[in-house]
């Protein structure tokens, strides 16, 4: 692997992780439309150096990730300690703290069953061209039904205020059930070409959730998983795997990182007034060109 190759990917990581669009799936594809063999044939073996390489690339997302919450994380882990001490849930914090513990564990257990098999399956381009088509259509499909849930209330459309009169469920008042059914969305991403950051806002959305709430919580959930396959994959790295590429590992994810962070910063004031759309007709355009290319 070149540093110009562990560059782009580690770029794509980054911004592809946390927009809607697929971080798997345009890793299977970018490769592919570039000519990239050497990372194309080494996607779907058991095992391989791009296995070992990906390790670099989720750390440097996760602890961007963890820098850009920082305060919020803090305040998270203050407020689990609270809540196992008093044995009880009281504060917004606290609720939230537990919403992503609860939700992170269905995918964590699906994860470690069946995560490597199913990116040696299904990490080909076309596959991943049409599992981002779906994405596209997941994504369309959360904004028709926001949008006739907020018709159905007599909302006007677009609205993103908050408040009583808003039409929106709070994050704090997200029951801890919901936030299992939102954390367990995170399973689909498991194929490549649909998006985790995209599922679970549109589980969110779907659960009465606002774009912004939406958002913040899939970032929130995605932080601990995204750390975790890394960490558990550590010693691919480390051992025979990362043999000739732990350099271009490092330079890969601090390219990651430093795309996340800007990522996440640009997704946290899109969301504010903006919605999926742009990233619904995107993926459904570059997944129907690359079925095309690779059919």
């Amino acid at each position: 692997m070149s540093y110009l190759q562990a560059i782009i990917m580690g770029i794509l990581q980054g911004v592809t992780e946390l927009f809607p669009i697929s971080s798997l799936g345009h890793g299977v594809l970018i490769p592919a439309l570039l000519g990239w063999t050497n990372l194309v044939s080494s996607q779907t073996k058991s095992e391989s150096f791009f296995l070992a390489f990906l390790v670099g690339l989720h750390l440097g997302t996760a602890v961007a990730l963890l820098i850009y919450y920082r305060r919020t994380w803090g305040r998270l882990t203050g407020g689990f300690i609270t809540s196992v001490r008093d044995r009880q849930i009281k504060t917004p914090m606290e609720r939230l703290a537990w919403l992503i513990i609860l939700g992170t564990i269905p995918v964590g257990i699906v994860g470690l069953a069946f995560e490597h098999k199913l990116r040696v399956q299904f990490a080909k381009p076309l596959s991943a061209a049409i599992f981002l088509i779906i994405n596209g259509f997941i994504l369309a499909g959360g904004e028709i039904l926001r949008r006739r849930s907020l018709a159905a209330a007599k909302e006007t459309k677009g609205r993103h205020r908050r408040g009583a009169s808003s039409g929106f469920r709070r994050l704090a008042d997200l029951p801890l059930l919901r936030g299992v059914a939102i954390g367990s969305a995170q399973i689909l991403a498991l194929f490549a070409g649909i998006s985790r950051s995209g599922v679970t806002m549109v589980a969110g959305i779907s659960s009465g959730l606002d774009h912004e709430d939406a958002a913040q919580f899939s970032f929130l959930l995605a932080t601990p998983v995204i750390l975790l396959a890394g960490l558990y994959k550590i010693p691919d790295l480390l051992g025979p795997n990362g043999n000739g590429v732990r350099l271009q590992c490092l330079v890969g994810a601090i390219f990651a990182g430093v795309a996340a962070f800007l990522s996440v910063k640009f997704l946290v004031r899109w969301f504010e007034t903006r919605t999926l759309w742009p990233f619904a007709i995107y993926c459904l355009a570059i997944g129907t060109l690359g079925v095309i290319r690779f059919a």
